[in-house]
C-alpha cells in the first residue's frame, strides 16, 4: 500500500504540486571566509534540523581541505553534529565516520552532516546535480565569476550566495504563511503563500476595442 506524497503523485487525477524533499549542500570555495563559512554552516545545520532546508552536506574545495575540514568538523562536533566523511576528509579530522554511497542523497533531518572534498567549482555543481533534490543551495566565496556560475548552473528553487540555506522559508521571503517548497517547475517554485496556490482572472472593461 502507499501512503503520503506518493499515493497522491500516482492516483491524483489532476496536476499536483509536489513539496519535495529537501537535500541541501553548501560549497565552500578555495577563497572562502573561514569565520563566516562556519557561522553560516552551524547556522544551516544546527538552528532547527529537522526542517527541510536544514543543511545535509558539505563540499569543500580542495585547495583548502587541509586547514578547513579540521576546522569545521571540530566546530560541528562542539555543536553536537555527527559527521560522515569522505577518504579523504576521514584522513584530516577526527572523531568521524566513513560515509557511505546513501549519505550522499540523504535528508538526515537530524544533527547529522556529511563532508566531501571536491576538485573545484565544476564538481561540485555535478555533486549537487546527481545528489540533491533541487531544494536549496549555497556557496561561500569572495568569487565573483565563480558566485554567479553557481547561481545560473545549479539547479535549484533557492541558490545562495555566502548566506544559510535555513532562509529558504515563505516567512522569510514575505510570502506570508508557507504552505510548503515546492523543488518543480510546475506553477510554482520555491516557498509557497497563498498568492502561489490562486489562479488569475482577468476583468476587462471595454468601450468597442478591437485588435487591429
Amino acid at each position: 500500500m502507499i501512503f503520503g506524497l506518493s499515493a497522491v503523485i500516482q492516483n491524483s487525477t489532476v496536476p499536483t504540486i509536489e513539496t519535495g524533499i529537501g537535500v541541501v549542500s553548501i560549497f565552500v570555495n578555495y577563497d572562502a571566509d573561514f569565520e563566516m563559512a562556519k557561522k553560516l554552516i552551524i547556522n544551516s545545520k544546527c538552528s532547527y534540523p529537522a526542517v527541510c532546508n536544514a543543511l545535509d552536506k558539505i563540499l569543500v574545495h580542495e585547495k583548502i581541505k587541509e586547514k578547513f575540514v579540521p576546522y569545521i568538523v571540530n566546530a560541528l562536533i562542539e555543536n553536537g553534529v555527527e559527521v560522515r566523511a569522505c577518504e579523504i576528509s576521514l584522513k584530516l579530522a577526527s572523531n568521524v565516520f566513513p560515509a557511505t554511497e546513501e549519505d550522499w542523497s540523504a535528508e538526515y533531518l537530524s544533527l547529522k552532516v556529511c563532508i566531501m572534498i571536491v576538485k573545484d567549482i565544476n564538481e561540485a555543481i555535478e555533486i549537487i546535480t546527481k545528489y540533491d533534490s533541487k531544494h536549496t543551495e549555497s556557496i561561500i566565496t569572495e568569487n565573483y565569476n565563480d558566485a554567479r556560475k553557481f547561481l545560473y548552473e545549479v539547479d535549484a528553487a533557492a541558490v545562495y550566495v555566502n548566506a544559510a540555506t535555513r532562509l529558504t522559508d515563505g516567512g522569510v521571503f514575505g510570502l506570508g504563511a508557507e504552505i510548503g517548497i515546492s523543488t518543480q517547475k510546475l506553477h510554482a517554485r520555491g516557498p509557497m503563500g497563498v498568492n502561489q496556490l490562486t489562479s488569475t482572472k482577468f476583468i476587462i472593461y471595454g468601450n468597442g476595442q478591437i485588435r487591429e
